[in-house]
């Protein structure tokens, strides 16, 4: 599919957050069972609406149109995360979970008054995590009086918890986080400043981090939101966000059986550009340079953590 072509399951609904409608076709090939452990559904608006207290209103971005974009990348199967922009209403993403024959798990939102039958209904939908944004320009309050009592209440359903924060906040929030009892899962690596040295101080906190916490994972993801040089020519291939590798590589390389990767697609709140898809593809196996660190990441870690009753079970 050509960009800009309009026809298809790539279709879009305008608005001044339009994803990228003609990826390309990656060329690394991805081992079976390969899982995208990260990305959204959004809407559709006018069937489930945006959250009043949103601070970016996206444009839909619908269950269909992520399948189609799984098949044509070459994943089996999808981990889908509730986004800000819906607030604690998980219907749209409950609506895909159900949508996906077995196919996607979830992460949802839920509020500290969250009932038990509730939690349940999340549960046979195909929940397995609940998330806590602790980025504070795209919440109004960090929700830290909220996690512990959170954490609690998912116990019996062995959910995980995932925390999207910036490198930033990390020295204040560090004892905090070292003391959730649950598997822990961190988006993006904690979105490290990655102009800065990967062997400084500041990435140093997270790799201590993951060090000392051997319940925390995390998400080798992002490279589009992480990058300065963005996606640029080099030797005449196209090497995309080659300032991100050395921090991601050391990630995976270090801690390769608590690592996953995800698109992140629709790619909400960007700006600067929207990304091929098929391109964030082909960065995988700079990251994870052997087949076995490239099975860890896209199979054996997303099944262990959110299909552990085949995780082990080959395609």
């Amino acid at each position: 599919m050509a960009h800009g072509d309009t026809t298809g399951p790539f279709d879009k609904t305008p608005g001044w957050l339009d994803w990228y409608d003609g990826p390309s076709v990656p060329t690394f090939r991805m081992p079976p069972g390969a899982v995208d452990a990260h990305c959204h559904v959004f809407g559709p608006g006018g069937e489930f609406p945006f959250a009043p207290e949103r601070k970016y209103t996206p444009c839909d971005a619908s269950a269909e149109q992520l399948f189609a974009l799984r098949d044509r990348l070459g994943f089996d199967r999808n981990v889908i995360v509730q986004a800000t922009c819906h607030g604690a209403d998980n219907s749209a993403l409950v609506d895909a979970l159900q949508r996906s024959e077995g196919r996607a798990r979830g992460v949802a939102t839920v509020r500290r008054d969250v009932a038990e039958d509730e939690l349940q209904r999340l549960h046979e939908a195909g929940v397995r995590g609940v998330r806590f944004n602790f980025v504070k320009r795209l919440v109004d309050r960090v929700p830290t009086d909220s996690l512990e009592e959170i954490v609690a209440k998912i116990a019996p359903l062995g959910w995980h918890v995932v925390i999207y924060f910036e490198a930033e906040d990390l020295p204040e929030l560090y004892d905090f986080f070292s003391g959730i009892q649950a598997p822990v899962v961190v988006d993006h690596m904690g979105r490290p400043d990655v102009s800065k040295d990967p062997e400084g101080p500041e990435f140093g906190l997270f790799l201590r981090f993951m060090r000392e916490n051997e319940n925390v994972w995390t998400k080798v993801s992002c490279p589009e939101r992480l990058s300065v040089t963005g996606p640029r020519a080099l030797d005449g291939e196209q090497q995309a966000y080659t300032d991100v590798v050395p921090f991601a590589r050391r990630v995976v390389e270090e801690f390769p059986d608590r690592v996953l990767w995800g698109t992140d697609w629709p790619h909400p709140n960007l700006k600067d550009h929207m990304p091929d898809d098929g391109l964030l593809v082909d960065y995988i196996p700079r990251i994870a340079t052997t087949d076995d660190l490239q099975r860890k990441l896209l199979v054996d870690n997303p099944r262990r953590l959110y299909w552990p009753e085949d995780a082990l079970e080959g395609e």
